[in-house]
């Protein structure tokens, strides 16, 4: 007869099983599921799938939408996973992409990673080998209503979505950040909007008087999820309007680049893929 040890653990893995299952199926909806239908399309009893929940919930990497009553990750996998690339070498992978782009535009560029409600800056390249050079702290939050990278990310969701974020950080004070911070929902949506229709993000003496930056967002190339933003930033004598548009192309096919180097992509699958392939929506 089986031990009460195996039986015990063999309880453990079927657990497991099952969290893993919850997660790979709330991994791939944006909107949430309900108990119901996750304990319908696992065929996991109900009460089982209750308490996996709660234990989800309770770990941190999901949590229940309180309107709707559906769960969602929330973005302790993806720190985990930035965590994972760190320690296995992928960061060093993505770092020299980083520093050719940094490299051929000559100015600061910077990955950020999606938290939760906020982008959090978390790589860098300096490009600048003279004149003024713009190194800020990583760990540092990004300024979602005055920062090309806020609105690279705040493009990729509706307007709602993107107000929301900015009400729970508040506007950046036109005396705290740059004269052109936006102060208004009416000034805001514009550069918003813009960024929805260029397909990168702009922003010119609204983070600091004298910078400029230009962001793109990051997608996971499988879920389509917003993972993070890559941007350039500089001095704005050197980073006028039409020289933001000119590193545009650059900037674009780095973040394409980088979509390959994030485990499960297809590119890491079929190493032939190509990053215009990649940011073409091609897949395999």
């Amino acid at each position: 007869m089986p031990s009460a040890a195996s039986h015990t653990e063999s309880s453990y893995v079927g657990r497991f099983d099952r969290g893993l299952a919850i997660l790979e199926m709330l991994a791939n909806s944006g909107e949430g599921i309900p108990l119901t239908a996750i304990a319908e399309q696992l065929r996991i009893p109900r009460s089982a799938t209750h308490r996996l929940l709660n234990t989800l919930c309770e770990t941190g990497y999901a949590r229940q939408e309180q309107e709707r009553g559906t769960y969602v990750l929330t973005s302790k996998l993806q720190v985990l996973a930035f965590t994972h690339l760190s320690a296995n070498g992928t960061v060093d992978a993505v770092q020299p992409v980083l520093n050719r782009l940094a490299a051929d535009v000559g100015e600061l560029v910077r990955l950020s990673v999606v938290d939760e409600d906020r982008l959090t800056w978390v790589a860098r390249a300096q490009g600048a080998r003279s004149g003024l050079r713009y190194d800020p702290d990583m760990g540092m939050a990004a300024k979602l209503s005055c920062s090309a990278t806020g609105y690279a990310w705040m493009a990729t969701m509706d307007n709602e979505q993107a107000l929301a974020l900015v009400g729970r950080q508040g506007f950046g004070l036109a005396q705290d950040y740059g004269p052109d911070a936006p102060q208004t929902v009416e000034a805001l949506l514009p550069r918003i909007e813009s960024a929805r229709t260029l397909g990168y993000a702009m922003a010119i003496q609204t983070f600091a008087d004298w910078m400029s930056a230009i962001a793109v967002p990051l997608f996971h190339p499988i879920s389509r999820k917003v993972i993070g933003v890559v941007s350039v930033a500089g001095p704005v004598f050197r980073l006028s309007e039409a020289r933001l548009h000119q590193i545009a192309p650059s900037l674009i096919a780095a973040v394409a680049e980088i979509q390959q180097l994030i485990p499960g992509s297809p590119a890491l699958m079929s190493p032939g893929l190509t990053a215009i392939n990649i940011s073409q929506g091609d897949s395999v």
